[in-house]
């Protein structure tokens, strides 16, 4: 699998664009529509998102617009109506080549989850752990308890796991183990 980081926006949000053997997964499409939509070469299979704050979901309907793909998306608010809507659950979803796993993290947010690619060893996790940091708290529907006890889920997972973060650098779950206990 390929994968591509953009980072759009006056938050500079990482969207990813993930492609295997023709088809693309697109994982938070916050800003830049344009910007992002001439870096894709492939069909636009499906779109993750791993939680709705604006600078996550700034570019969704357009995408949805250009290419009617399946959404993954958790706690839809009303903004959002489309038919081929999948409300996630913590679980397995396969859709084309592409297989991942659903894992609810809130915290910073209550409807964060990440998106775990087992085959890959990978994990695009929007902003739960970044590099050497967490996500906040503070703004609307965060929730510290919550936070502390999706870190100490986090803990269960393999410590060679690539974190692909909301913002920021790319870095090592072992690491992060490490500064979050530290």
């Amino acid at each position: 699998m390929n994968i591509k980081c953009i980072s759009v926006g006056r938050l500079q949000a990482n969207c990813y664009i993930l492609e295997k053997d023709g088809k693309v997964l697109i994982v938070d499409p916050g800003d830049e529509f344009e910007r992002v939509d001439s870096d894709i070469n492939g069909d636009v299979v499906g779109i993750l998102i791993t939680h709705n704050h604006f600078d996550h979901v700034g570019a969704l309907k357009e995408f949805i617009s250009k290419y009617k793909p399946i959404l993954y998306y958790y706690n839809i608010n009303d903004e959002v109506s489309y038919d081929k809507l999948i409300d996630l659950k913590e679980e397995t979803y396969k859709i084309g080549n592409f297989e991942f796993n659903v894992i609810y993290f809130p915290g910073h947010r209550n409807d964060l989850c990440a998106f775990y690619f087992k085959e890959n060893n990978i994990m695009f996790d929007g902003d739960f752990v970044f590099e050497n940091g967490i996500g906040r708290v503070d703004l609307p529907h965060g929730n510290i308890s919550e936070l502390k006890s999706s870190l100490e889920k986090l803990m269960k997972y393999d410590d060679s796991i690539t974190l692909y973060p909301g913002h920021g650098n790319k870095t090592n779950l072992g690491i992060e183990k490490e500064w979050i206990i530290g």
